[in-house]
């Protein structure tokens, strides 16, 4: 019987040969390394109870281009392979599972985005598109807003007597349903990639309590994940549930303020202690909370984890949401100042800047997580074709 360290030797052999091309599908430097990666792993298995992506690995042989996608998407980078792994750097196999997957994973942004040539451009400039778009739609709304009142004039709190609610509507409407589009092209192609068959209820509900429990940012010990070290902690968890969380609140509230405005005939501005306020304060100081602490983590991330070339278009989205929470609690605080305008400006065009660039940097990756999360709970529920060959 071989040993653990001849097999994995055996199969770290057979990587470093591997094939230009699986199943006639041509894969890139990145998919070589991951797949090469997965064969290592394969052999060893020691990591298979830490996340979704190892056991996925354990139903495949090989790992051709729709499966390389599908783990790299799995992958939450909490980096618990990686300081568990004997063949980590500087192991002269070298397997880093969340830098080669953290590649990939940006890689399928770009491949599956609509229009691609968006997702090309915000892949290698994404801090300065993002901060870029937010300045010059901040700017053109400023003008715009000025030159609906020329004359200097009481603005009170009302957000509508700079803008009017129909200008918005239509304004946010037409970039929300951009966004909406492209993210939802670019999951269908994602997903036709290698289609599992049809999602039973149970498949759905567990891809559901994953996604909004963060399961897999336990790092396979529940204790958390890895960030600056060997050292377990549950920041990353936290700081993305009151990102994810705090995101949501703001949304509500601007669904209830619209339901307000339609249903109700109650017109802004609302009062501190009614419900579309409350809910957006809360959500507000939750993604500021959230935001930040994801920064500091991301500064202070192991060199080891994830991609340093991302780290640009990673911190520019986290900057656009942190302008996007200051800015919007600053507007509530001042609604009532001179400031008020200026304010409105700004926060509008950063929250614009958000949603152009939402399908094509790091919001992406949690819809493709998502559909990635759902996969794995339909194949699971499948009998893995290694079993049926046997």
């Amino acid at each position: 019987m071989q040993s653990l360290e001849a097999l994995t030797r055996e199969a770290s052999a057979l990587a470093e040969n591997h094939p230009v091309t699986i199943r006639g599908v041509a894969l890139s430097d990145s998919e070589r390394e991951v797949s090469r990666i997965m064969q290592i792993c394969n052999a060893c298995r020691y990591c298979e109870g830490f996340c979704a992506v190892f056991p996925a690995m354990t139903r495949r042989l090989e790992f051709g281009r729709a499966d390389v996608h599908l783990l790299a998407n799995l992958c939450h980078n909490c980096g618990a392979c990686l300081h568990s792994c004997q063949y980590a750097p500087p192991h002269e196999f070298a397997v880093n599972v969340p830098r080669a997957m953290a590649q990939v994973r940006v890689n399928t942004y770009t491949e599956y985005a609509w229009p691609k040539a968006f997702g090309a451009l915000y892949k290698r400039n994404g801090m300065t598109v993002a901060l870029a778009l937010a300045v010059a739609l901040t700017f053109l709304l400023a003008l715009a807003g000025r030159s609906t009142r020329p004359v200097a004039e009481s603005f009170g709190a009302n957000f509508y007597a700079i803008f009017s609610h129909n200008f918005l509507a239509m304004l946010f409407g037409a970039v929300f349903l951009f966004a909406a589009v492209a993210l939802g092209i670019g999951v269908r192609r994602f997903w036709r990639n290698e289609d599992p068959g049809d999602a039973s209820l149970d498949a759905a509900l567990e891809a559901t309590k994953d996604v909004l429990t963060l399961r897999y940012l336990g790092g396979g010990h529940d204790d958390g994940c890895n960030n600056e070290g060997d050292a377990f902690s549950l920041k990353r968890r936290r700081f993305h549930h009151l990102t994810f969380y705090g995101f949501m609140l703001c949304f509500a509230s601007t669904c209830v303020a619209t339901l307000y405005h339609y249903l109700f005939r109650l017109e802004a501005p609302y009062a501190y202690a009614s419900l579309p306020v409350v809910l957006g304060t809360v959500g507000g100081v939750s993604l500021l909370l959230g935001t930040c602490g994801l920064l500091w983590l991301n500064i202070n991330r192991h060199p080891l984890h994830g991609d340093p070339a991302q780290k640009p278009m990673d911190r520019g989205f986290v900057l656009l949401l942190i302008l996007i929470a200051l800015t919007g609690l600053l507007l509530l605080g001042l609604r009532s100042t001179a400031f008020m305008p200026t304010l409105l400006a700004l926060h509008l065009g950063t929250v614009m800047a958000l949603f152009v660039t939402l399908p094509y940097g790091k919001f992406a990756h949690g819809i493709y997580r998502t559909a990635a999360l759902l996969k794995w709970a339909i194949e699971k529920r499948r009998p893995s074709n290694l079993l049926v060959e046997e």
